[in-house]
């Protein structure tokens, strides 16, 4: 059974929340891609949109957007995520990246808030917070 650590930005305010999400949850989530929209309730926030930003994988690999499946492979990278070269353009590295594919491996999933509910995120989690 997957279970991810959910990271939730929300733009309105520029604050991040994160939290676990197992079961049918996490099922729910197993499969989207980069860039896919999720409905909010499989974050425990009935009434919004989430947005698949990225993520890590249990190696703490980065998921890159333009990399196809789900699979870990060392590809050859000039710039974007998973590259950061120190003062040498044009510099060329081979990197470990995850693909764009949310699969059991994955460990860490961030998301961003597309559409707002009722109540803010907020209030949502302090909520979460008091049941526990």
């Amino acid at each position: 059974m997957a279970t991810y650590k959910i990271v939730i930005n929300d733009p309105s305010d520029g604050k991040s929340y994160n939290f676990e999400v197992t079961g049918h949850h996490a099922q729910n989530l197993t499969g989207k891609k980069i860039g896919d929209q999720v409905d909010g309730i499989n974050a425990n926030l009935p009434g919004y949109k989430l947005e698949v930003t990225g993520g890590t994988d249990k190696s703490g690999f980065p998921m890159r957007r333009d990399f196809d499946g789900g699979e870990r492979r060392r590809l050859l990278l000039s710039e974007g995520t998973g590259f950061h070269p120190v003062n040498a353009p044009g510099k060329r590295m081979r990197k470990s990246i995850r693909g764009n594919t949310v699969t059991p491996d994955i460990i860490q999933v961030n998301m961003k808030v597309v559409k707002a509910g009722s109540k803010p995120v907020a209030e949502h989690f302090a909520a979460l917070a008091e049941q526990e």
